[in-house]
């Protein structure tokens, strides 16, 4: 039997795109204290994820100053994650 109302997510797109970036910011840290491929992989879909939560916020007219805190928060997570990719790429 189909839903008749729209999720949540639909409904509250701020809250998913906060959800998402804190999600994101966890699978960030988790790459960092174990830097493995996989882990990395992880934090990349994870941030993928939430930047199209962003902008599904954006779209939805939700708080302009918590979608930009929400973009500059990723833009820095990519930054950290790229370093964390040069490290393992590096190793032998």
């Amino acid at each position: 039997m189909a839903k008749d109302t729209p999720s949540w997510k639909k409904l509250h797109p701020g809250t998913f795109s906060n959800n998402s970036v804190q999600k994101a910011e966890r699978s960030v840290k988790q790459a960092m204290s174990h830097p493995e491929e996989i882990a990395i992989e992880h934090a990349f879909n994870s941030i993928a994820r939430a930047e199209n939560a962003v902008v599904n916020a954006e779209q939805h007219d939700e708080h302009k100053d918590t979608v930009r805190q929400n973009k500059e928060q990723l833009n820095l997570m990519k930054q950290q994650l790229n370093e964390v990719q040069e490290i393992v790429e590096d190793q032998p």
